[in-house]
């Protein structure tokens, strides 16, 4: 029940925050905020065109994936599209699909020749690879024997130089064969400005002026930061999609005949599925058959397991931890709660942040940019000072530093990152750019109902005036509610049948609307409602006694006042401790409500809210939450009704209680699926870290670049410090984005 009540409790404003008698359409947001951090490469398309996810086999740079992505976005049948290195997956919207496969693979063949693009196998789980993989092995093989070669070639050098020549070109050949079959092919396709072309010039050239060593020895740092990278990368990846896909491989079908293992994706809807002790609930459905006790800490983080019989529904992912379960299919395996969460992550990493997206533009211009200047280093300063070969090898430098693959995988890889640990934890991020945003979050603003409180009405307090008992007082109120649907009807009689009472159907029952019931029951006239009711009947109420939070319901038999009741929703455990986070952050808290401005200022008396707005209608939060925003700056809102939706959508950063109503979760940037206040601040915390993050990657990686580019020119600078700044830091900035995930 919100503002406008049509119910016999139409207090003077009803705490309970639910919109009980009224639907609210979803409609745009017209805050008249531009939100431009919320626009990403999909957002302008219409929901009507097809969107499709392909899988890129073999992709090894970042920075090719970038140049895929441009071609693909160029293509007049395709409306829009993205690639995410770390996921390895394209998405693409296009009602062309039935003959786009081709030309993607021939677009992303052009850039790396050996990737291979197929459609994924949706709703197919595989199994994440743990340790190394096959080609992994080999290239560490290959690794070490170009290591020994290149030992022998240094050992021999002043020896034997002939051998050491030898040595050191099979170690070349070995080590960097691949790499120069790869530019082969590339310049063919007319592809120059990559790091298998550069890394190629570079070596040769060192060749050339005859540092041999030197040149093998930049090739094998290069493919032993490209191992390292790749491992690092893949070890991300697999720990965030082991973690968050939780999509079962088979089921258990119950038939006439037993029981038959089938894969998941066959299960249909109305197919009965048995599930064992420690056994994990495979789809979403409802329990026909046994009592069990689940565990549902893996979609929601609530750690007390719940209590299932026969009628319960059940979502997919929890664990079942007793009794063995028959249960009734009602979602297919890609509509089930384990199918959302894995989707959740994968469109999540899609969305691109705007730093990210920056990053992209600016390699484009980058890698260009030094290859013009290593020409210029190696051809100028030469025609002046006639010392070609110090020139050239400072050109070479320049050549091998030059690929801007640190940037363009390790800020992406650092949001992914960001977005995994968030959702172990249970809280979804729907892109980079919630993440990116949230830091710069200065205000939270809540709804109270279902936020702040858990949303479950309950009987506070019971005081009697007169000759009557709690219990005598409680059986007549929860006489005149049985016939009703309102929460805090329901509230009066629950509390009832918990104390055992004995409850009658009144012999007549008369609804005045926007006051409450008038009844004839066994002790006689009967009133039960609000204050306005008692009035109308002459009835006098004493004056307030003491303040407390909730909504107060009177009863009155026989013209005379019998007592009243205090309900209310209780608060969330955590929500004192979650606000008390946010103010030592300097994060303004904020409460919009539509509820009473007693029951709203008495949870922000107990939560530490610094501000208040209640008897709020839905478009008049929206008005609020922009002058909020004017007052200290981005905010971030924080509801779970379907009244909050154009106001989720109208935030800086919205973000939905997984308890709440769907419109909710659909408008949100930022699901909390364990609907707990402590996930705001945990949220808060993961995007500062991984905006961080990006940002260190960033300044280091352009900062060395910059130290080794300036140290050439002085003649300080050689290729094992270039190799350095080109494979080292992108290595290191990998693994610096990855840290992330050891967090506790």
């Amino acid at each position: 029940m919100s503002e406008n009540h049509n119910h016999k409790h139409e207090h003077e404003s009803c705490s309970c925050g639910h919109n009980h008698d009224h639907e609210h359409h979803h409609e745009a947001c017209c805050c008249g905020h531009h939100h431009e951090q919320k626009e990403d490469t999909f957002a302008h398309v219409d929901h009507k065109i097809e969107q499709k996810i392909y899988i890129i086999e073999n992709l090894g740079c970042a920075n090719c994936a970038a140049k895929m992505e441009k071609k693909i976005n160029d293509l007049p049948e395709v409306e829009a599209a993205t690639i995410t290195f770390a996921t390895k997956q394209l998405r693409v919207a296009s009602n062309h699909h039935e003959h786009l496969l081709p030309v993607l693979q021939e677009i992303c063949s052009s850039v790396e020749s050996e990737v291979i693009v197929k459609l994924r196998e949706e709703d197919k789980p595989k199994k994440v690879q743990k340790g190394l993989g096959e080609e992994q092995k080999k290239e560490i093989a290959k690794i070490a024997i170009g290591a020994v070669l290149f030992a022998a070639g240094i050992i021999l050098e002043d020896v034997l130089s002939i051998v050491s020549v030898v040595a050191f070109i099979i170690s070349y050949l070995l080590l960097g064969g691949e790499v120069l079959g790869t530019a082969i092919k590339n310049i063919s396709k007319g592809q120059v400005f990559d790091e298998n072309f550069l890394m190629s010039i570079a070596t040769i050239a060192a060749f050339v002026i005859g540092d041999f060593a030197e040149a093998v020895g930049v090739m094998l740092f290069f493919c032993v930061g490209e191992l390292f990278e790749d491992i690092a990368v893949e070890k991300s990846r697999g720990q965030i999609m082991e973690a968050v896909d939780m999509r079962p491989e088979t089921v258990q079908l119950v038939h006439d005949h037993g029981v038959h293992t089938i894969p998941a994706a066959e299960a249909k809807t109305g197919d009965i599925l048995l599930v064992r002790p420690g056994d994990r609930i495979p789809l979403d459905g409802v329990v026909i058959g046994g009592e069990s006790r689940i565990d549902t800490a893996p979609v929601t983080g609530e750690p007390v397991p719940v209590k299932v019989v026969p009628g319960s529904q059940i979502v997919s992912g929890c664990l079942n931890t007793s009794g063995t379960l028959h249960i009734r299919v009602e979602k297919l395996l890609e509509d089930s709660m384990v199918t959302r969460i894995l989707n959740s992550v994968e469109n999540a990493a899609a969305s691109k942040p705007k730093i990210d997206r920056f990053i992209t533009r600016f390699a484009r211009v980058y890698t260009p940019f030094v290859v013009v200047l290593a020409v210029a280093t190696a051809i100028l300063p030469s025609l002046i000072t006639g010392d070609w070969n110090k020139w050239i090898y400072t050109a070479i430098t320049f050549l091998v530093i030059s690929c801007p693959c640190a940037l363009v995988l390790s800020v992406p890889l650092a949001f992914f990152s960001g977005i995994g640990v968030g959702s172990k934890k249970k809280i979804l991020f729907k892109g980079g750019l919630a993440v990116e945003t949230l830091e710069q979050v200065k205000a939270v603003v809540m709804d109270k109902t279902g936020t702040i409180t858990k949303g479950d009405f309950k009987v506070q307090k019971c005081v009697t005036a007169g000759k009557y008992s709690e219990e005598e007082l409680l059986a007549m109120a929860a006489e005149c509610e049985l016939q009703s649907t309102h929460p805090i009807a329901n509230s009066i009689v629950e509390e009832a049948m918990s104390r055992h009472l004995s409850l009658e159907h009144p012999k007549a029952v008369e609804e005045i609307a926007g006051k409450g019931i008038h009844a004839v029951a066994s002790k006689g006239e009967v009133l039960c409602g609000n204050k306005a009711l008692l009035e109308m009947h002459g009835i006098e109420i004493p004056k307030q006694r003491e303040s407390h939070y909730g909504t107060e319901v009177y009863v009155a038999c026989n013209g005379e006042l019998a007592g009243y009741f205090v309900i209310s929703d209780t608060l969330k455990e955590d929500s004192k401790a979650a606000i008390s986070k946010l103010k030592s952050k300097g994060i303004k808290a904020v409460m919009l409500t539509g509820d009473a401005s007693e029951s709203a200022e008495a949870v922000a008396k107990e939560t530490g809210v610094e501000e208040v707005y209640a008897k709020l209608l839905p478009e008049e939060k929206l008005e609020r939450l922009q002058e909020i925003r004017q007052k200290y700056g981005s905010v971030m809102f924080v509801g779970d009704g379907i009244n909050d939706a154009p106001v989720l959508a109208g935030a800086d950063v919205g973000a939905a209680m997984g308890s709440g109503a769907d419109a909710a979760i659909e408008a949100a940037d930022v699901v909390f699926m364990t609907s707990s206040m402590e996930a705001i601040p945990e949220a808060l915390d993961i995007a500062k870290v991984t905006n961080r993050i990006a940002i260190q990657n960033i300044v280091f990686a352009l900062a060395i670049k910059a130290m080794v580019m300036v140290l050439g020119l002085f003649g300080f600078a050689n290729m094992w410090m270039a190799v350095f700044a080109d494979s080292g830091v992108a290595m290191l900035c990998v693994l610096n984005s990855i840290r992330i995930l050891r967090r506790k």
